[in-house]
């Protein structure tokens, strides 16, 4: 059996995969310090205040740090298959939405879980 290594799937998840563990461990190596509309997680809940800031911070960079091992784990899959040219680049292309998706989900629900506010009785 010989790997494909013109896939889409193997050539567009390895360097998405890639490139999402280069950008997590910058993110995890040096945080942004500081709420900012350039560089970190930024969304609105993660930018409500600096303790929200910190804690989406750590925890997007691990789970985007997962998700791009994932990607590229599941990129070698690629190698393995032979499907057709624009099923290929739909698989390819759905499962880096996905890796990304996933982790914006659950760190978006760690932050209204960690941060809730108590309705007064």
């Amino acid at each position: 059996m010989s790997l494909n290594w013109e896939s889409h799937i193997y050539q567009t998840d390895f360097l998405v995969g890639v490139i999402f563990i280069i950008a997590a461990l910058i993110t995890l190596l040096f945080p942004p310090r500081k709420i900012n509309s350039f560089y970190g997680y930024r969304t609105r809940r993660s930018m409500q205040s600096q303790d929200r800031w910190e804690f989406a911070q750590k925890y997007s960079s691990i789970k985007i740090l997962i998700g791009g091992i994932a990607l590229t784990l599941f990129a070698y899959l690629g190698l393995l298959i032979n499907l057709r040219e624009g099923i290929e680049v739909i698989v390819g292309i759905l499962a880096a939405v996905i890796s990304i998706g996933i982790p914006i989900y659950l760190t978006e629900k760690a932050i209204k879980n960690k941060f809730k506010v108590e309705k007064d009785s």
